[in-house]
């Protein structure tokens, strides 16, 4: 049975699990392939840029999804919602891109999703602000989900490169980020277990 990490002025129903770290890694992972691919792709095709772009919001909306019970909250609380929202809003933008291709497409979409999961994520961060310890890199999250999603529109009439570079240039900034706290978590859990 997994320790709950309980930081300072947590409520216990909203404390992480000490495998918070899981989720975030792999939301982190999932973010840096993605912005991999869009660095090292030279000129991607629309096709490419869809499938790309839909399984890495597919992959951070199974992920969000799957690791929201590790944040602590019940899925029945405001902020348990929220997060399901969260992921819920990337699967489907995730799908719609797999499955339908053009650079206005690409990016009327994948702004909504980002955008919307922003909105979201800084809702969260500054409802849970010095109650989790997710709470500021939801903060972080949600602005630079917001700041990717009112960008992308601009870049419309560049084509696939541009696009991809947009949201690519997003998820490493994001990516970086949840890298550093799932290490940070996974670090914690591990003293946390070997305290007596």
């Amino acid at each position: 049975m997994t320790q709950p990490l309980t930081p300072a002025g947590a409520a216990p129903e909203a404390a992480p699990q000490s495998d918070l770290w899981k989720p975030v890694l792999l939301r982190s992972a999932a973010a840096l392939v993605f912005g991999a691919v869009t660095i090292f792709w030279p000129s991607p095709s629309i096709e490419v840029m869809g499938w790309a772009g839909g399984l890495y919001l597919l992959g951070t909306g199974i992920v969000t999804l799957w690791g929201a019970p590790a944040t602590g909250f019940p899925r029945e609380s405001a902020s348990g919602k929220l997060l399901s929202a969260a992921g819920s809003v990337l699967t489907g933008a995730g799908f719609a891109l797999v499955l339908l291709h053009g650079d206005l497409l690409f990016a009327v979409v994948a702004a909504l999703g980002l955008g919307a999961v922003g909105a979201l994520e800084l809702w969260c961060g500054l409802r849970q602000r010095r109650r989790h310890v997710l709470a500021r890199d939801w903060v972080a999250s949600g602005i630079i989900g917001l700041g990717t999603a009112a960008v992308l529109p601009f870049f419309i009439s560049l084509g696939a490169h541009a696009l991809l570079g947009v949201a690519g240039g997003g998820a490493i900034i994001s990516g970086v980020l949840w890298v550093l706290s799932g290490l940070t978590l996974r670090h914690d859990a591990r003293t946390g277990a070997r305290k007596p």
